[in-house]
């Protein structure tokens, strides 16, 4: 399958962080969901790939091409989290500047989108709900004709109406098969309801770049107590917490870890409690 985005060894260094040979794809026709704790680099991966930050090694292709060009960036929209427009303007005025940026402005789809997002077209921004402005940076991203959306932690603050509006977004934006979705959150529930990929950034590394269904379907914590937990093979753990009362350990396939251990209780694992034990647990 084509990819939208191509990372490969992407390397970054601060005085104190490191991004370290982050690689990952994103399918085209694909919503690829990048999750990880606040400063896990989710944000520095976003900044290196869209060229706002310089980085040190690796590669990005974007749409099979390396050079971050003109044409490439019409045909990115990017969101960020809070507002990036000047708040004096209004939406009406936006799209006049916008017009001017974007040759494949499409003032048609501009307008459509904010009458669908019940956006008032002559309020000043400084007047708009951070909700109301996510939507209007959602607006502008649609409306130049992109074909990869890059968006990061768009979701965050805003009450749950406004998000599940904007993931439906997401949804009808990659029903056209050259359409693509990259979205960084610390709101797993979203990325478990959109997401056809997860990938998971921990201190810098990718930790694991797959599937969402693999990881719903396949993966579990058996819960034990301590004699059950020192029986068990090692090479059956991926990460593990001591709490309590009992032992938390992530497994790879939960269906072969009930039968291996059948006096162990084995539950499913949501994005949210994988990520939990990646960083709060022990190897």
């Amino acid at each position: 399958m084509r990819n939208a985005l191509t990372v490969s060894r992407l390397t970054k260094t601060y005085n104190d962080f490191l991004l370290d040979h982050v690689s990952f794809s994103v399918p085209a026709g694909s919503i690829v969901g990048l999750i990880g704790e606040n400063g896990a680099g989710k944000s520095t991966t976003i900044n290196a790939v869209l060229g706002l930050i310089q980085r040190e090694s690796g590669t990005v292709s974007i749409f099979g091409e390396e050079k971050l060009d003109a044409d490439i960036k019409e045909q990115i929209g990017v969101v960020f989290d809070g507002s990036n427009y000047p708040e004096v303007l209004s939406p009406r005025k936006l799209g006049g500047v916008m017009k001017n940026i974007y040759r494949s402005w499409d003032e048609t789809a501009y307008f459509h989108f904010l009458k669908q997002f019940s956006l008032p077209t002559d309020k000043w921004i400084k007047q708009f709900s951070k909700g109301m402005k996510m939507k209007l940076a959602v607006s502008v991203a649609l409306s130049h004709r992109s074909k990869l959306l890059i968006l990061d932690e768009a979701t965050s603050g805003l009450d749950p109406i406004v998000r599940d509006d904007l993931l439906d977004m997401l949804l009808d934006f990659v029903q056209e098969e050259n359409h693509s979705v990259l979205v960084s959150s610390h709101i797993t529930s979203d990325l478990e309801k959109i997401a056809d990929y997860i990938v998971f950034i921990h201190e810098g590394k990718v930790v694991f770049s797959r599937p969402k269904d693999e990881l719903a379907e396949q993966y579990g914590i058996l819960k034990c107590g301590a004699a059950q937990f020192d029986a068990l093979d090692k090479a059956d753990i991926i990460v593990y917490r001591k709490m309590d009362y009992e032992w938390q350990v992530l497994v790879a396939d939960r269906e072969k870890m009930q039968k291996k251990y059948p006096k162990a209780m084995v539950v499913p694992a949501t994005i949210d409690e994988i990520m939990l034990l990646y960083v709060k647990g022990e190897k």
